[in-house]
């Protein structure tokens, strides 16, 4: 259910950060595992569907200030590792 609040409504919060970074021209995306890890998250902190947006938060802050200054990323990828304190995985533009 958590999944679906994320991802279904017309503006849910995962819709709402893949346009900010369509913005910078870099195209954002959320593995399944990476969704299924945030509603656990959010589970086992106990803050249910009004704290996806934080646990996704914290998961995008260091990368929403990586990605305007560097213009050579295409897209980034957040998986389950990324959730966990982990790397996302970035595609970077030839040049």
């Amino acid at each position: 259910t958590l999944v679906k609040i994320m991802t279904e409504p017309k503006n849910s919060v995962i819709k709402q950060y893949k346009a900010l970074f369509s913005m910078d021209g870099v195209e954002l995306e959320f593995s399944e595992d990476a969704l299924i890890r945030i509603a656990e998250l959010a589970i086992e902190k106990k803050t249910g569907a009004r704290g996806l947006r934080s646990i996704i938060e914290a998961t995008l802050k260091d990368i929403m200030f990586l990605t305007p200054s560097d213009s050579a990323i295409k897209s980034i990828t957040i998986n389950a590792e990324t959730v966990n304190g982990g790397e996302p995985v970035i595609v970077r533009s030839e040049k």
